[in-house]
């Protein structure tokens, strides 16, 4: 959610800043600001979009060496300027990524102290807490350690002082905050695209550490207070990575990606004549030599890819399998099996509702974890005894695309890697398997074909309010995902269900204003689904129909079909999620909206 910057150097900071900012938009924002520490606090901030900031900070002359930025979502109080970051208590700075739970507690005890608040914002009380705690210990550091120690919930702070133009603080607990390096200059952002302007070079703060950065090097604390050391990394993220180059849009140059994320995805699997658990970790044939079920516990479109990763595990593997929304998993009793595996999906690895549940699962017993993540250095790649990483490559546009697809990617390995260690697997399934998974980016090549005829459709749905979307077995989560891509970024309301379900009521949303999608491969359920669709056409539905060759479903008057490929077996579900993606974002298109930056919602969700 929420993005900081923040920089010390010998140069100017604020376009660093600026663009750094720039580079965090996708994360989803309402306001953005910056403070500055030249002759005192310079700061600015502004409603709306970080070019109007930019055009604020050149009209107004803003230069200096020590800075902090930030792009605020809101949590507490609406979007304005006044609520938005940096926030200043008499001299010191703050920006904050987070939700302080007990700001309530500490406003009023710092009231009670004589500070006047001027926001609604939780982040307000940082600022006055870092005061006070200064005014007893004339020490930036001294007082942010004492003030952190107050704080109970998520924070990843940024803070300066108006009279010390030398360094800067940060700290973090549960929110991700990392430090560039540079030569005679130091960074900080929420996400290492932030950087990449300036350096590569990250080093990642663990949960409760305390950093000062200063021009020729920094300093870190643990918790305890204790000074640690942590390891140098080599960011992989590139410029040209998190630029648009041909494409109109994140979203649009993100659907195109998914055929080399794919390929990026099966490297080791591609270039290999088996599947092995060792893909998952060293630890990964003796955790799946033991596990006797699987839950799976995600977020959005995570939880899609979880629940198509049930009909695999089950069917294939033969294992039990259940997916678990994590704002849900977090708040009910449940039964532990300690021999059940917790899978964890995020694309970023921060989403704090996963990372609770994995904590929560590990503290009501569970003994095994695996995460599938596309970010490396993340907390929930730390946080679990396995891991898989999906090598999608930087993802900006909110609607998550080639993160869903190449997750779907990671879940067939750990299907047929599990099935087999379970001795399901036989070497002539496994011969296969790896054809079709050689083949797949070059399919998903093909299946991008049907643009143009997906065009079409959009200029229809462009002028609609509703949409329904059909799927049956391992297909259904395909429809609920291309439901919500609609949804997100269309902001047409859309449902999907299991096409089995439509006589149990949804039928009766059922008419010639009601598009109705339907995803129609050739598998063992193509009759069933046929005949859910005549149900919708007999009662005046309009019909649009991704169906693979040879499944005998022609046009007609109310029925629209864009003829997919050959089925593709257990990867058909992968194929499917394409030209949903495409409708959303062609109809978003036509409809005018934003489409990389829908409105209220974020890209890395950091709060609960």
């Amino acid at each position: 959610m929420c993005g900081i910057v923040a920089a010390i150097a010998q140069r100017d900071v604020v376009p660093i800043l600026i663009e750094g900012l720039k580079r965090l938009e996708y994360r989803g924002y309402d306001s953005a600001g910056l403070a500055i520490v030249k002759n005192g606090l310079q700061r600015i901030r502004s409603k709306g979009r970080v070019a109007e900031l930019e055009h604020l900070a050149q009209q107004d002359h803003i230069q200096g060496t020590l800075g902090i930025a930030h792009t605020r979502w809101a949590t507490h109080g609406v979007p304005s300027e006044r609520n938005a970051h940096p926030h200043i208590s008499s001299g010191i700075s703050v920006v904050h990524n987070g939700i302080i739970e007990n700001h309530e507690m500490l406003r009023e005890q710092l009231q009670s102290a004589g500070y006047v608040f001027v926001s609604d914002t939780d982040t307000e009380v940082i600022a006055h807490l870092v005061h006070q705690e200064f005014t007893k210990l004339h020490n930036l550091v001294a007082a942010v350690k004492a003030s952190i120690k107050l704080l109970i919930g998520a924070y990843a702070i940024a803070v300066v002082h108006e009279a010390n133009t030398q360094s800067l603080v940060v700290a973090r607990m549960g929110a991700p905050l990392l430090l560039g390096l540079g030569e005679g200059e130091q960074f900080a952002a929420s996400d290492a695209s932030a950087l990449v302007q300036v350096t590569q070079r990250i080093v990642y703060l663990e949960e409760g550490d305390c950093a000062e950065l200063q021009l020729q090097h920094i300093q870190i604390w643990n918790q305890q207070g204790e000074r640690v050391h942590r390891t140098e990394q080599l960011s992989s993220i590139s410029a040209a990575a998190v630029e648009l180059g041909q494409y109109h849009h994140y979203m649009q140059k993100e659907i195109f990606e998914q055929p080399m994320a794919v390929a990026n995805t099966l490297e080791m699997v591609t270039r290999a004549s088996t599947i092995t658990p060792q893909l998952f970790g060293p630890q990964a044939p003796h955790i799946f030599a033991t596990i006797t079920g699987v839950t799976i516990i995600a977020c959005g479109t995570s939880y899609h890819a979880g629940m198509v990763a049930r009909y695999w595990l089950e069917a294939i593997a033969g294992i039990p399998c259940q997916v678990e929304i994590a704002s849900e998993y977090r708040y009910r009793d449940s039964v532990v099996n300690p021999q059940t595996l917790i899978l964890t999906l995020s694309q970023s690895g921060e989403t704090a509702d996963t990372l609770a549940a994995l904590q929560q699962a590990k503290k009501m017993g569970h003994l095994y974890s695996l995460s599938i993540c596309n970010v490396p250095e993340s907390a929930l790649v730390r946080a679990s005894d396995l891991h898989f990483l999906t090598r999608a490559g930087p993802e900006i546009g909110v609607a998550s695309t080639k993160a869903f697809t190449t997750q779907l990617v990671a879940l067939v390995l750990f299907t047929l890697a599990l099935a087999k260690q379970r001795q399901r697997l036989s070497l002539a399934q496994e011969k296969e398997m790896l054809v079709a998974l050689r083949h797949l980016p070059l399919a998903l090549e093909h299946v991008l074909r049907v643009e143009p005829a997906i065009v079409e459709w959009a200029t229809v749905f462009a002028c609609k309010e509703h949409a329904l979307f059909l799927g049956r077995g391992v297909h259904y989560p395909i429809a609920m995902e291309g439901a919500l891509k609609l949804k997100e970024i269309s902001y047409i309301h859309a449902e999907a269900y299991a096409a089995g379900e439509l006589k149990h009521g949804p039928l009766a949303l059922v008419d010639a204003k009601m598009p109705v999608i339907a995803v129609a491969p050739r598998d063992t359920l193509l009759e069933k689904l046929k005949s859910n669709l005549q149900e919708v056409h007999a009662r005046g539905g309009e019909l649009y129909i991704l169906a693979d060759q040879d499944t005998h479903i022609a046009e007609s008057e109310g029925v629209h079909v864009i003829q997919m490929p050959d089925h593709a077996g257990l990867l058909s579900p992968i194929l499917h999620t394409i030209p949903l993606q495409l409708l959303a974002y062609h109809t978003a298109l036509q409809r005018g909206t934003d489409v990389d930056k829908p409105r209220n919602l974020a890209k890395s969700v950091t709060v609960e």
